[in-house]
């Protein structure tokens, strides 16, 4: 079996972190995750601090194993999660969507292990310098709020920059992308798009059909304009985001006040024309529905199975 440092550090069995999903990653996502010996997370995205606490409540009465909560930094409401994340003595807290230098110094002196998503060596550098317990790095074929750097390039750059773990996410669904992930330095990886559609993930049976049909090529991004691109598959909501995009005549409050609630309206209601379809660049190889315990053994056993064989297949 494979095991890393980061087993160790956050207590897991696999070396895997269920990436935190906005409107996706609640209580039975995160638990069943854990259960299965990975890292669950709920996801507290704009929610507000009840939802939070209560979603921390019921995965602990799921699941007696270490789960974590991931901390969206654009919400309205990240100063009440980052202190209710105290308050509740959560083990384990990722970031996105920019820096939490201002939170770092109170979640450490908790103890709570830190681990930001980066997308440059500089921001997992400063991470470092603050306590981080390990970076993730994540490229831009990840779903959701990305970077500019793909995973290939931006993983071996932040392991080779600094000491702490780091953690690659960004189109990695199989065992063939654990292994390259492995390969490249990362001590786990972080998985999204894979966890839409196991059989604990609670959102709207259309999502999931959508993301089981997606091919290769059927993301696209928009939001630059914003600074904060965030990835999803097509359609005409996201066709529609790109033209007011480009129209000069629409301020920036229009355009971000267009896409509220968008993710909501696809995750939970299952709009699959006007709602956010947020999905990584690797749902192409996400074709069937399965429980959370077989998305991480299959593909750990896949990946023990490369690592072991990779010189075979290719040397003679």
């Amino acid at each position: 079996m494979i095991k890393t440092e980061l087993c160790e550090l956050l207590g897991i069995e696999y070396p895997i972190i269920q990436g935190g999903m906005a409107w996706v990653a609640d209580a039975e996502l995160a638990a069943a995750v854990s259960e299965a010996g990975g890292l669950g997370l709920i996801a507290a995205a704009n929610a507000p601090p009840d939802w939070v606490r209560n979603e921390i409540k019921k995965a602990r009465s799921l699941t007696k194993k270490q789960f974590g909560i991931n901390i969206m930094l654009l919400s309205p409401y990240t100063d009440q999660v980052a202190a209710l994340a105290v308050e509740e003595a959560v083990p384990v807290i990722t970031t996105g969507a920019g820096s939490p230098a201002k939170y770092m110094k109170d979640w450490i002196n908790a103890g709570i292990k830190v681990l930001p998503v980066v997308a440059s060596c500089a921001l997992a550098k400063r991470m470092q310098r603050m306590g981080a317990s390990a970076v993730i790095a994540e490229g831009g074929e990840s779903g959701g709020h990305i970077g500019e750097l793909t995973t290939m390039a931006l993983v071996p750059q932040v392991v080779d920059s600094i000491q702490i773990p780091v953690v690659a996410a960004g189109g990695i669904a199989d065992g063939r992308g654990v292994a390259a992930a492995l390969v490249l330095g990362a001590a786990g990886v972080q998985v999204g798009t894979r966890f839409l559609v196991a059989t604990e993930c609670t959102i709207h049976e259309n999502y999931k059909k959508k993301i089981l049909a997606a091919e290769d090529i059927d993301t696209m991004v928009t939001g630059r304009r914003l600074g904060h691109p965030v990835r999803a598959l097509k359609n005409p909501f996201m066709r529609s985001f790109a033209e007011k995009e480009k129209d000069e005549n629409v301020t920036l409050e229009e355009l971000e006040n267009y896409g509220v609630g968008g993710l909501r309206k696809a995750a939970r209601e299952g709009d699959m024309e006007w709602g956010c379809v947020m999905a990584g660049q690797i749902c192409g190889l996400v074709k069937k529905e399965e429980p959370a315990k077989d998305i991480i053994t299959s593909m750990f056993e896949e990946a023990e199975a490369i690592l072991k064989g990779a010189c075979g297949r290719w040397i003679r």
